[in-house]
């Protein structure tokens, strides 16, 4: 049991990896190649997790990284004590304390759906994620749930194999390139800023896709996928711009939040649904 305060339970993904069962939601994962189903239910003031896999080792992994995908152990106290005031954060903050990044279990999956999703509407890639779920990714014993393709496995397949899945012919170059570096070792997604230059030097893998990397699948708060269209379209708003924001211009209106940047704009974009983030700022 994972004492949690005031968490709210996600949904499940629209890639079809995080499965909602009942109350709950179902996860399959991997240590190598060993599988783990994971399953997370909320009670009051705590999310239970429960995990079954053959070895012991494996369990604990499972649990381990549910537990940052959810979010459960994230301690947002310095975040919320900075910013509880602040005319644009604190509406949100006092009102939806329980909010909290939802992240991939591993920063493979991470890297792996933020190239799926560059330059493209959120409904055309979750069905190329799907498809890629479906013909390269590993499956339960019964069936039902399935995990995200392993580096290993779309390292060994063509780009053209990635491009019937819907993915466009660079971005397929670019999946396949960064799952090799990362099943060789070259590209350690362990070790942060080493593993994003390796990976920038692979054609349109950018700012935008290693920020998602880094907030979704490392647990990095300080970092704000700058260039992505919702946080353009809110800072053009918040700033009083009349248009949509430069990247720029987003990176200098989030520089005050650091080393937060990430979770402010998560934040704000959750703002505007609780009466703050109304107008230009001061």
């Amino acid at each position: 049991m994972v004492p949690t305060g005031a968490f709210r339970m996600p949904g499940g993904g629209r890639d079809g990896v995080l499965r909602r069962e009942g109350e709950g939601l179902a996860r399959l994962l991997h240590l190598d190649d060993e599988p783990v189903v994971v399953r997370a239910w909320a009670t009051s003031g705590a999310v239970r997790l429960r995990a079954e896999a053959p070895t012991r080792a494996a369990a604990l992994h499972g649990v381990e990284r549910m537990r940052f995908a959810l979010g459960v152990d994230s301690d947002l106290r310095p975040f919320h004590r900075r910013f509880a005031r602040d005319r644009l954060l604190g509406p949100v903050i006092w009102r939806r304390p329980w909010l909290r990044p939802r992240r991939r279990p591993e920063p493979f999956e991470a890297l792996a759906w933020a190239i799926c999703e560059q330059l493209i509407d959120g409904r055309r890639a979750a069905g190329i994620e799907r498809r890629l779920v479906r013909r390269y990714g590993r499956r339960s014993g019964c069936g039902r749930l399935s995990d995200v393709p392993a580096a290993a496995r779309l390292a060994g397949r063509s780009p053209a194999d990635l491009e019937a899945c819907g993915l466009s012919g660079r971005r397929a170059v670019a999946l396949v390139r960064a799952a090799r570096e990362v099943a060789a070792g070259r590209a350690d997604l362990d070790e942060h800023e080493p593993a994003w230059r390796r990976l920038r030097a692979i054609p349109t893998i950018g700012s935008w896709t290693l920020e998602k990397l880094a907030f979704e699948g490392q647990g990095r708060d300080d970092q704000l996928p700058a260039g992505d269209l919702a946080y353009v379209k809110l800072v053009g708003q918040l700033a009083g711009l009349g248009r949509r924001a430069t990247e720029d211009e987003v990176r200098e209106f989030f520089a005050p939040y650091a080393p937060f940047a990430g979770l402010a704009g998560l934040y704000l974009l959750q703002a505007r649904h609780v009466g703050g983030a109304r107008g230009p700022r001061a």
